[in-house]
């Protein structure tokens, strides 16, 4: 442990304001992730444990169409919608057939399809780690200082961006007919159909609007980390972590636990360098036991 240094980064106003914008950083990447994750549950109750690797994909379709392109805004659009059409195929090929199944065979079905895909990826691309995306070209620019504390312009984009992600997708959600369509459908799927709404339609659309969200985030983490088969096993694992704290189906559960966990990332690493993963799971495992349906879950009756 490190506590003298992390001591000192409290009280050091620069070091405080680069490790809160490397944590937010961290924090909004991982909850476009989870909150596709938390999506696919808080509708289907599908517990999709291939999700991470839409995530790889998006780096992927990403680094293809930047390398095709030349454009870092069609590169992250085609990683969003590339991850979102396999989302789809995924969905009703295989997922749509075990949604009254054990949760068992749920997760052999995605584990199964994680391992395909891993092998395809190494088909198409090959197994040796591909550069990262890097900031597109107007964001390479002197970093900005906020007292004292270096801050990457394109770090501050990235924050936006997610945000403003988080807000669409909780407008989508809440004001649309699209979103109450959905969360009646969550509620009582049964009712749903009865009333001439094609429910078949709508799981479709969930998966896919959650594939996307997993596309995007790697789209985007890809700007800055090497990508490789097997990337989004790590980030699956995460996602759920902050799914359990934020709550199982809750994605203003999500946004908060990803920040949570984000700054428990950044400052971890430097108070507990050889302990961060496991600092997220004391989190976890701290929330389960004072509330076990998560910050914003709903307890069942």
């Amino acid at each position: 442990m490190e506590l003298a240094a992390f001591g000192e980064c409290l009280t050091n106003s620069s070091c405080l304001i680069f490790q809160t914008v490397g944590g937010l950083k961290i924090g909004m990447l991982l909850f476009l992730v989870a909150s596709g994750l938390t999506l696919i549950f808080g509708v289907l109750g599908v517990i999709n444990f291939a999700h991470g690797s839409f995530y790889m994909l998006g780096a992927y379709f990403a680094y293809t169409t930047l390398a095709v392109t030349d454009s870092f805004t069609l590169a992250v659009i085609a990683g969003a919608l590339g991850a979102g059409v396999v989302g789809i195929l995924f969905e009703r090929g295989f997922i749509s057939r075990v949604y009254q199944s054990n949760v068992l065979v749920q997760l052999l079905v995605c584990y199964a399809f994680i391992l395909i895909l891993d092998d395809l990826v190494i088909l198409i691309w090959g197994e040796e780690f591909l550069s990262s995306l890097g900031a597109p070209e107007v964001f390479r620019v002197p970093p900005l200082f906020v007292a004292g504390a270096v801050v990457p312009p394109f770090h501050l984009f990235l924050i936006g961006a997610s945000i403003a992600v988080a807000l669409g997708l909780w407008l989508i959600m809440a004001r649309t007919r699209f979103g109450k369509i959905v969360r009646a459908a969550a509620q009582n799927p049964q009712m749903v159909s009865a009333l001439g709404i094609n429910t078949t339609l709508i799981y479709a659309g969930v998966f896919a609007l959650g594939s996307l969200l997993a596309g995007l985030g790697g789209a985007l983490a890809a700007s800055e980390r090497s990508i490789s088969s097997g990337m989004g096993f790590s980030i699956v694992i995460e996602s759920f972590i902050v799914t359990v704290i934020g709550g199982m189906g809750s994605i203003a559960g999500a946004f908060v636990a990803a920040i949570l966990i984000g700054l428990a990332r950044s400052f971890g690493a430097i108070g507990f360098p050889l302990f961060t993963d496991g600092l997220m799971f004391m989190v976890m495992c701290l929330v389960l036991i004072l509330r076990p349906q998560g910050l914003f879950g709903r307890a069942e009756s």
